[in-house]
């Protein structure tokens, strides 16, 4: 039990780390949170300071669920203590204690955690927001189609109760904190990929 009490706070605290803004204060760029949509992840990073800024981004949110997914996979024994590690560094992205509780959305934090703990499942999930995006062009559209197909691919691939309710808390928070783009998707005023703020 200590053992996972320890990767569940350090996971949590290193999923808070918002490397949107690290990255972005460190090239001299804008703080994400004071331009664009003011949010911490990738997208808006990629949209108001560019591709190296918007890819070092995506690959700090991704690793940091990565690196404790991986790392409860090879520690622990438990499906829920695994999957209780690998949720937080998520919840850390979603409601960093170095921004107040506040965080980004989860996207790419949440689909470094499914590739560690279940590979498969995890470049399904890429895959599927890779396509979402190539064909519509808008990364909310791509994340909120990935990641609603979590819950399904969990299932043919990954059937367990655990694994299961893990893809349905995942999937449910993505939705919520994509309450406003879903909005603006219906309304046909959500930014496309390659749009700049």
């Amino acid at each position: 039990m200590g053992l996972i009490a320890g990767l569940v706070i350090v996971g949590y605290l290193l999923g808070g780390v918002p490397f949107g803004v690290v990255i972005s204060k460190a090239m001299g760029l804008p703080d994400p949170r004071t331009v664009g949509s003011k949010n911490v992840g990738f997208t808006n990073v990629l949209r108001v300071s560019g591709k190296p800024a918007g890819i070092l981004t995506l690959i700090g949110d991704m690793g940091k669920g990565w690196v404790m997914g991986f790392a409860a996979m090879h520690l622990l024994q438990d499906e829920w203590a695994i999957l209780v590690v690998a949720l937080a560094p998520f919840l850390g992205h979603l409601f960093s204690p170095f921004l107040g509780f506040k965080g980004g959305k989860g996207v790419a934090t949440a689909l470094g955690s499914v590739l560690g703990v279940s590979p498969l499942v995890g470049l399904l999930l890429l895959l599927a927001w890779i396509a979402a995006v190539a064909i519509w062009r808008y990364s909310s559209g791509g994340a909120l189609t990935a990641f609603g197909l979590f819950p399904v691919i969990a299932a043919l691939i990954h059937p367990s109760i655990e694994f299961m309710l893990f893809s349905l808390a995942v999937s449910g928070l993505i939705a919520i904190k994509h309450k406003g783009n879903i909005e603006r998707l219906r309304n046909g005023t959500e930014s496309r990929i390659g749009q700049r703020g």
